[in-house]
């Protein structure tokens, strides 16, 4: 497998296609949410592009995150500098994307509280405490697949049981925002979504047992396409959460596990496309982008967030598309320079964070 920088450093491909399909369908959502019209957002079409942006991109990006968390050699210390590392970044990621709306606040022309976009409960903050939550658990659950099925269905399922709070603007709220708590910046809490890294984790370990049972790779595949029949019966149910974002970042045991069916039929539908060798430049673009995930999400967050405060649910369907284009190519272009720094000025040749 060829890395970024054209080494070949034994990487799958199919977790890197995954990732690089999920950030760019995560551009499209955040552009529906925050750039179109209203009446698009609520069309069919707004429909389509939260669907897009809902079980395809954060919960793929998340399981395959797990997924690379049991296969690297890292040791628990190095785990939870990386866990806190990615906090760190998902602070100082909130405080970039913002920067254009806290200066509208500064300056009295929004009536908003900062608090609440500095300590939005983003993906990140949730990817670096997961990984610090697995490097502990791991040093007691092991290889034991059992044990992490267990904690993923708590997991997935304990938010719902838990009392929720009238909430204010304390600092208990903010940090029960990002463990479970409802609150309009409680974008990804631990409870559910610590379960789509747990379920990552958990398919290395099965995958590692199948391959000891010579489990035949066949089977495997036509399981995934299988799963089209209930998926499709279901999917009304699914969209309308995906729709309804309260629900979607905050949904049950049930929603989980439909989601599982989905990502079982996505891994079963790439792994063939990544095979098929007329798309070999589509997928090693993909890969690279997969490869730079972290990079690619902050730089197109800092866009579109300082953006968004410009042209807040302004633009046409045509604009839209065009935006769409634009900070796409704009991200690569910056990601690459980004890349190229790193080499040149602090001799690295891969990506830090995964």
């Amino acid at each position: 497998m060829v890395s970024s920088d054209g080494i070949n450093d034994g990487r799958l491909m199919l977790p890197d296609v995954l990732k690089g399909i999920a950030v760019l369908l995560m551009i499209q959502v955040h552009l529906m949410e925050l750039f179109a019209l209203p009446d698009i957002y609520t069309s069919r079409l707004g429909v389509v592009s939260l669907f897009l942006g809902g079980p395809p991109a954060a919960p793929v990006f998340m399981a395959v995150m797990g997924f690379f968390l049991a296969r690297s050699a890292a040791g628990t210390g190095a785990m939870l500098l990386r866990g806190l590392k990615l906090i760190f970044w998902g602070l100082l990621l909130n405080a970039g994307l913002n920067m254009n709306l806290f200066y509208h606040i500064y300056t009295g022309s929004a009536a908003l509280n900062p608090l609440e976009y500095l300590f939005g409960a983003d993906i990140l903050f949730l990817a670096g405490m997961s990984t610090i939550l697995i490097a502990l658990f791991r040093r007691v659950a092991s290889t034991r697949i059992v044990w992490w099925l267990v904690l993923m269905v708590v997991v997935a399922s304990a938010g719902e049981y838990i009392p929720q709070p009238e909430y204010g603007h304390d600092l208990l709220t903010y940090f029960l925002s990002f463990i479970y708590l409802r609150t309009p910046w409680s974008y990804f809490p631990l409870l559910p979504w610590l379960a789509y890294p747990l379920a990552g984790y958990s398919f290395y370990l099965i995958s590692l047992e199948a391959e000891r049972l010579k489990v035949p790779y066949g089977n495997k595949i036509t399981a995934g396409f299988v799963l089209l029949v209930p998926l499709g019966l279901s999917l009304r149910y699914a969209t309308d959460i995906t729709w309804d974002l309260e629900s979607y970042y905050h949904h049950d045991l049930f929603f989980f596990l439909w989601v599982l069916m989905f990502l079982i039929f996505w891994t079963a539908l790439f792994s063939l496309i990544t095979e098929t060798r007329l798309l070999a430049r589509v997928n090693g673009w993909l890969q690279w982008v997969g490869r730079n995930v972290t990079a690619f999400y902050v730089i197109q967050w800092l866009l579109i967030g300082n953006l968004a405060t410009v042209f807040y649910k302004s633009v046409d369907l045509t604009g839209v598309l065009v935006w769409y284009a634009g900070i796409t190519l704009l991200t690569v272009l910056l990601v690459k320079l980004y890349r190229l720094f790193e080499k040149r000025y602090l001799g690295r040749t891969t990506p830090r964070i995964t």
